[in-house]
């Protein structure tokens, strides 16, 4: 089992995850709604959000499968999904929008969509396409325990990095993320056909 692991794979796919779940990012919105009164549990988001990408990581070939759909297919439009997030981090524009209810904190919006949002699931789906399972599953649980560390001190991080340290790293996560799924269209493009 071992003998897959690859420390370039887990790395690419850990910084790859890293962007995409956007924890720094999502300090904003985290101070928002404790600001609210909101209760946010680090734990309980950490908890919930891992089991469910680790769930679709597994399951989400079989949900492909149902609807007639490859992994090419899937990462193809996982890296155009993928360049939306970067242009939406680089830009300050909102693409997506959260219109659902919000009524707990921890559930909604920070493990969905925020943590464990279309956009890890498509992450993962087309990384499963191009690295080892182990790789990425070792990177995503390193990528789990940066999401606890960040939200159990959301008001040191914001302190230590400044608004600007904040707004500095989410353009930095957004160029890196937009330079990977340009490789990961192309790669899974030449695939299909």
């Amino acid at each position: 089992m071992f003998s897959q692991f690859d420390f370039q794979q887990m790395l690419s796919a850990f910084l790859v995850l890293i962007g995409i779940i956007d924890i720094i990012g999502s300090i904003p919105i985290i101070l928002q709604l404790k600001n609210k009164g909101r209760d946010v549990s680090a734990i309980k988001a950490t908890v919930i959000s891992g089991a469910l990408m680790v769930g679709f990581f597994y399951g989400g070939n079989w949900i492909l499968e149902i609807f007639n759909c490859n992994i090419e297919s899937f990462a193809t439009a996982g890296a155009i999904l993928i360049l939306f997030m970067a242009l939406e981090m680089i830009l300050d524009i909102e693409i997506f929008k959260n219109t659902g209810p919000v009524k707990e904190a921890t559930l909604v919006p920070l493990v969905f969509p925020l943590l464990a949002g279309a956009g890890t699931f498509t992450t993962l789906i087309s990384l499963k396409a191009m690295y080892s399972d182990l790789n990425i599953m070792i990177a995503l649980f390193l990528n789990m325990i940066w999401v606890y560390i960040v939200i159990s001190m959301t008001d040191r991080v914001k302190r230590i990095l400044g608004e600007s340290g904040i707004y500095f790293i989410r353009k930095f996560f957004g160029i890196i993320l937009m330079a990977i799924s340009v490789k990961m269209f192309f790669d899974n493009v030449t695939k299909l056909f």
